[in-house]
Parts: structure tokens; C-alpha cells; sequence
């Protein structure tokens, strides 16, 4: 059987190690990073691929600059959100 994945997981993992290196008055541990992870998902579409054809049309859209800056978006609102009220 095939395996669906949400490749915006990916995505967005990827862009939260680099905007990490920016947020230095937020908390990066393991809980904090996941809740901003789930938090961010929610709030972007998702991106579902079956095949190597779809991850790469999928990997090609990242390179859009409106797409990466919604993703950026959403992961720093997403960040103040986790700030504000902690789950750890």
C-alpha cells in the first residue's frame, strides 16, 4: 500500500529550525516546538503526496516567495501564541 504524507509537515519543520535561530526570547524546547508545529499546520493548507512525482511538484511550489512567507507567517503567530501561554 502506498503511504499518504502531508509534506507541509515537512515544510514547516524545516522552516521552524530556521526561524528558531531567530526567536531568542521564545522557549525551544521539545513541547514548545511541537505545539508551534501543530499550531502553524492548522492554520495551512495541507499539501497530501503519494508519489516521488507529487513531493517534487510540491518541493518546486516552496520556491514561491508568497509561499514561504505564509509559512513564516503562520509559524511566528504561532510562536506567540505557544509564548503566551505555555503548555510545559
Amino acid at each position: 500500500m502506498t503511504e499518504v504524507h502531508n509534506y507541509m509537515e515537512d515544510i514547516v519543520s524545516d522552516v521552524l529550525d530556521e526561524v528558531l535561530v531567530d526567536m531568542e526570547d521564545s522557549c525551544k524546547c521539545e513541547k514548545c516546538k511541537h505545539d508551534v508545529l501543530a499550531l502553524a499546520l492548522n492554520k495551512l493548507p495541507p499539501k497530501y503526496v503519494v508519489t516521488e512525482k507529487g513531493r517534487l511538484y510540491t518541493k518546486l511550489s516552496e520556491l514561491e516567495v508568497q509561499f514561504k512567507a505564509d509559512v513564516i507567517k503562520e509559524i511566528i503567530v504561532a510562536f506567540g501564541a505557544v509564548k503566551a501561554r505555555p503548555q510545559h
